[in-house]
């Protein structure tokens, strides 16, 4: 008898032991896939987590129709092969396409503007404008779709192969392939965690379908001789790893350019770091020496160069004008180094700066000259340019050896201050909007009561509590749960950032007069006020812990927010729902 028909023959256990690693390493790139486009979709939508429960979500879903849809394959060996062709094709290409699509309808309003002369404020935008706009935001969804009714066949076409090897139902066939289809998905969320996240998005997609067309290619030599026609489908693999080669050289550069097209200025930097994307963009208006430099994360402002005097200002002086020291400073957040420029103009012997981002750090630093770089690799031109640009804006607060920088998560570096009992004058918290659920826990009443027992009994805190206009529910409840947190006074100010709109900061004491109280004293003892303000004046500072009328009627309606209940982020989520986006979004994420 042929080896090839011999059931416990040692060569058909070899192509079986090979047909199950295969499925595991076909799960973890299906895992991979799911996280490039949830990845992706989160940096499109603005709200990662949503996205990514959205997506696998729809994956899984997606994924049971096409187990459903494999039992009407009549050649599982055929239908395997052309179905890795078909995983590596849409997985490789997703990326691009999504970014073409999302590029070209988000300038068209813009082109047919330019096309019927109409004035510059009107841009045609809704009707079916925006229902193109709706639909390619949400592509990823759809390519997710497709990729999930894909590998969905996998685990039924490889369960009939192994019983066409055997030549006999196998007992513990389904348990076997599920097996490895969970401990290869183990193995693909560590290799997505520990080597594709800082990775171009655009490269991971094209690694991961490699992989898959390389799983392919092994299955066709395997059982050539099973196959219909396997020379037509060589000829298939072989195309497919030439649009891998061709994408690995201009997909990265033209997904860029396509991302560019969302920015209204020139886009001078991009960077992916393990956490977020940044972005930085370049405009020279008329009569200004310097360009003004606008700075993203994730397609959402942080700042714009030209305005960002108001916001850190405003977050700053405050707390520190009505602190009675500020010799030791904690600033929770804040990793472009501005808030913390402010705080050294108060002369503070110590200033702890957290945030979780190293290489966001990085880029605010003064770069190192050459007669002192590390051994690392030269920084590309660019890199270095923005690096002196930022460093200047913040006057190169990160060289300051006052300054200690603690790299890590705010929620945990925090309870290990606390822990060691350590105390300052005045903290300032200038974190992201509380716009997903992993940022709703920087500002519960637990992690504000942490922070009051790291606060000195006559010292200030302040934290930025977003807009006041946009988001009404959300800064109250942010003020309210400062005060649940054990704080004897809060107080809320508001102020308008051009590049933000309303925007809006609370600020609190342990005990003693209220802030407004001590700047009211400052401003009645020293006409003159003797605190470093660029933009800022006295009267301005007292004028803006005014509201307009009822703004605070109804306010115990609103809810404190607890640890875990996540109600500043939904309060934020439902105010912000619509606005979300790189186009028609500018708050401080």
């Amino acid at each position: 008898m042929d080896v090839m028909q011999e059931p416990d023959s040692a060569w058909v256990k070899a192509k079986d032991v090979l047909l199950i690693a295969i499925m595991g390493i076909l799960a973890g790139c299906g895992l991979i896939y799911q996280y490039i486009l949830a990845h992706y979709a989160g940096r499109i939508l603005g709200s990662l987590e949503t996205a990514i429960y959205t997506m696998i979500g729809l994956m899984i879903v997606s994924m049971g129709a096409g187990a459903f849809f494999a039992r009407f394959i009549r050649k599982p060996f055929n239908g395997f092969v052309w179905l890795e062709i078909g995983i590596a094709t849409v997985g490789a290409t997703a990326i691009l396409s999504i970014s073409t699509a999302i590029a070209l309808t988000s300038i068209f309003p813009l082109w047919l503007s330019h096309t019927f002369g109409l004035p510059d404020d009107i841009t045609p935008d809704g009707g079916f404008i925006a229902q193109l706009h709706t639909i390619s935001r949400n592509l990823p969804y759809f390519a997710g779709c497709i990729l999930g009714f894909l590998i969905g066949m996998e685990i039924p076409l490889i369960a009939t192969v192994r019983q066409s090897l055997y030549k006999k139902n196998l007992e513990h066939n389904v348990g076997t392939l599920y097996g490895a289809d969970y401990v290869g998905a183990g193995f693909g969320a560590a290799i997505w965690v520990l080597v594709m996240l800082p990775l171009n998005i655009n490269d991971a997609a094209l690694i991961t379908a490699a992989v898959n067309i390389l799983a392919g290619a092994i299955f066709l030599f395997m059982f050539w001789k099973k196959l219909t026609r396997p020379g037509l489908i060589l000829v298939a693999h072989g195309g497919v790893a030439v649009l891998l080669i061709f994408m690995s050289y201009v997909g990265a550069p033209w997904v860029e350019k396509m991302g560019q097209l969302l920015y209204q200025d020139q886009v001078v930097y991009t960077q992916s770091t393990r956490y977020q994307q940044l972005t930085v963009t370049e405009r020279h208006l008329k009569g200004m020496a310097n360009p003004v430099y606008n700075f993203y994360i994730n397609g959402r402002l942080q700042f714009s160069s030209n305005d960002e005097v108001i916001y850190h200002e405003m977050l700053v002086v405050p707390a520190l004008a009505a602190s009675a020291r500020t010799d030791r400073i904690l600033i929770v957040g804040g990793g472009d180094g501005l808030a913390l420029k402010r705080a050294l103009t108060y002369n503070p012997k110590q200033v702890t700066l957290i945030d979780l981002d190293a290489e966001l750090i990085d880029l605010f630093t003064s770069p190192v000259e050459k007669s002192e770089k590390s051994e690392k690799p030269e920084e590309p031109s660019n890199t270095q340019y923005i690096r002196k640009v930022f460093s200047s804006l913040n006057n190169h607060a990160f060289t300051d050896k006052r300054v200690n920088v603690v790299i890590g998560d705010a929620f945990v570096e925090v309870e290990k201050l606390v822990a060691s009992q350590a105390h300052f004058d005045a903290i300032i918290v200038d974190l992201p909007d509380p716009s997903h659920p992993d940022l709703n826990k920087l500002y519960s009443t637990y992690f504000y009561n942490q922070l009051s027992h790291l606060l000195s009994a006559d010292g200030v805190l302040v934290s930025q509590s977003t807009s006041p206009y946009h988001s009404k529910e959300a800064f109250i409840s942010i003020g309210r749960t400062i005060k649940a947190a054990g704080f004897a006074s809060v107080e809320q100010y508001h102020a308008n950032v051009p590049s933000f709109g309303e925007w809006g900061w609370s600020i609190a004491t342990k005990q003693g007069a209220p802030v407004t109280e001590r700047l009211k004293h400052l401003a009645d003892n020293d006409p003159g006020w003797d605190i470093p303000m660029t933009w800022l004046t006295q009267e301005f500072l007292l004028g803006a812990f005014n509201f307009s009328k009822d703004y605070y009627k109804g306010n115990k309606q609103i809810l404190i927010n607890e640890l875990g209940s996540h109600r500043v982020y939904q309060y934020h989520q439902a105010s912000w729902v619509g606005r979300e986006g790189l186009l028609n979004i500018s708050d401080k994420i």
